[in-house]
């Protein structure tokens, strides 16, 4: 079979999805960055879901891409054991319960429309728990990662042959929530970041202060 634009498509997402990953197992073990262990408990989950949808409608190249993405979110998932962020709150378990109360919804749908809708809704919501630790603590989350898997998710839409919701929509979704992530950790980082002290007015407050008292 002849190497095509859509194999060269396939071979430069993954390369980026490894980028992605790379850049994230680094800030993980220099413990800069602790990922939530319910964010990627789903991620891992509905990948496999996308995959063997994929899979099923002949997606082409993009399934190579796929599969990368699913091995990877798992082993992310092992090292939130180790290195994962330990701060679970309620909304975070809410979250996990209601997606996966929703998979087998995913199951019993026939119609395949609905089907990767209900896919793309539990995968979102699994940056829940991750935007709400962004949130508090946006330096625990690495922005570049997200910014290579919205790359690698664009690239993969381009590798797909044959063009079906089942096919398309799910590294859509992936594209967009990626971008989104890594934007809104970068304006955290900018609301949160120090404040420089005013010394010169520091200084005129302080004199100002000892003539009151002399």
């Amino acid at each position: 079979m002849p190497f095509s634009a859509k194999d060269l498509y396939a071979i430069v997402a993954i390369i980026l999805m490894l980028c992605s990953r790379g850049t994230y197992f680094t800030s993980i073990m220099k413990g800069r960055t602790r990922p939530h262990a319910f964010s990627w408990l789903i991620w891992g989950v509905i990948s496999s879901i996308g995959l063997a949808a994929q899979i099923a409608e002949h997606a082409g190249p993009a399934v190579w891409v796929r599969g990368v993405g699913c091995a990877t979110c798992f082993v992310i998932l092992a090292m939130c054991w180790w290195k994962g962020e330990r701060n679970i709150k309620r909304t975070d378990w809410i979250t996990l319960l209601v997606a996966f109360t929703a998979i087998p919804l995913w199951i019993i749908t026939k119609t395949p429309v609905w089907s990767v809708i209900l896919v793309c809704m539990i995968d979102t919501s699994g940056y829940i728990p991750t935007a709400r630790k962004v949130f508090e603590k946006p330096r625990q989350e690495t922005p570049y990662s997200y910014m290579f898997s919205c790359a690698g998710a664009f690239l993969s839409l381009l590798a797909i042959e044959n063009y079906t919701p089942s096919t398309w929509l799910y590294p859509l979704v992936l594209t967009l929530s990626n971008s989104s992530m890594a934007t809104y950790i970068f304006i955290r980082r900018y609301q949160l970041r120090p404040k420089p002290l005013k010394r010169s007015g520091l200084g005129l407050d302080k004199e100002a202060s000892s003539l009151h008292w002399q």
